[in-house]
């Protein structure tokens, strides 16, 4: 196992989310493997200014804690350029990065699923991602994960060979939006309303970078090992923050879920670099039932919310 791996923790505004993202990762086996960088974006406005500040110490009480370098931004990068930023120094300086964001929560052994898969896939290059995030979605218990055609921004990690492939300019993804058939598959096969946001960050009505980076894994036709049970709460879901206002559906777990989710003696990664139809399709039925296109108003609105909540970002 490489015996340095960076993890990337974007904050900005929330002391209490931030207290509970550290937490759980300080109480991650195999942390002392990885080198812990603390973003703290600047305020955004006046109003926010107290927030980030308290933010701030608990970021500080941290790093002690942690032995993690803190990078504080002066002025507001956005969470977009921040996290893009971040994510491509770190990766090409370390070759690979592990990136967490202010409102998660993750398992006892999210760490270790990643580092062993970052080692058991680095030369994989039709694999671009891992992901630590899982919809709750029931999948068989023999084997720990699988992959899909599918990308997440709900703690994941990935090396700098893959993560060149992002592009700021979504290149080619105009043509595609046009491709009814392509189309489709962007959306997964229209259970999600991805190529709406895709649509919508080119026009520049939002600022997410979530969507460009799926745009990118998608256009490379690369692959994303997912584990069978999340790995990751998403706390986000609770208008505490500038871009957590979203649809109602998301939450989906509980921390305590997260935090009781354990791999055994040791972890049963996939034999071959395929992707699992049958995990797949699990997957995008779970989707379709709350978010299918097959219902084009509530597909719409859905497609809407994100929309706001994503040109909201910080």
């Amino acid at each position: 196992m490489t015996p340095t791996t960076p993890i990337a923790v974007f904050t900005y505004n929330r002391p209490a989310h931030t207290q509970l993202v550290l937490e759980s990762l300080a109480n991650c086996a195999f942390l002392d493997r990885c080198k812990v960088f603390l973003y703290s974006d600047g305020a955004k406005t006046e109003s926010d200014a107290e927030s980030v500040r308290r933010t701030r110490v608990i970021v500080d009480e941290f790093a002690a804690r942690l032995n993690a370098n803190i990078i504080r931004r002066d002025r507001n990068m956005g969470l977009a350029k921040s996290i893009v930023s971040g994510v491509t120094e770190l990766s090409e300086q370390f070759g690979r990065v592990i990136v967490l964001e202010d409102d998660f929560v993750v398992s006892p052994d999210f760490l270790r699923f990643m580092l062993y898969g970052l080692d058991r896939y680095e030369h994989e290059e039709s694999v671009y991602q891992l992901s630590g995030f899982m919809f709750p979605v029931t999948h068989p218990s023999d084997q720990d994960a699988f992959f899909m055609p599918l990308a997440t921004t709900w703690g994941w990690a990935t090396w700098n060979r893959a993560w060149r492939v992002f592009d700021w300019n979504a290149e080619g993804a105009s043509y595609m939006l046009n491709d009814s058939e392509q189309r489709r598959r962007f959306n997964l096969d229209d259970s999600y309303p991805y190529s709406p946001m895709l649509d919508d960050r080119l026009a520049g009505k939002n600022s997410s970078w979530g969507i460009l980076w799926w745009w990118a894994v998608f256009k490379a036709q690369g692959l994303v090992l997912h584990p069978r049970k999340s790995l990751i709460w998403n706390g986000g879901f609770d208008n505490s923050g500038t871009h957590c206002k979203g649809p109602d559906g998301l939450e989906m777990m509980s921390p305590d879920e997260v935090l009781g989710t354990r791999f055994g003696e040791s972890i049963k990664y996939p034999d071959r670099v395929v992707a699992d139809s049958l995990a797949f399709s699990r997957v995008k039925n779970f989707l379709a039932e709350k978010y299918s296109s097959k219902s084009p108003p509530l597909f719409s609105r859905i497609a809407g919310a994100l929309s706001r909540l994503l040109s909201k970002k910080s």
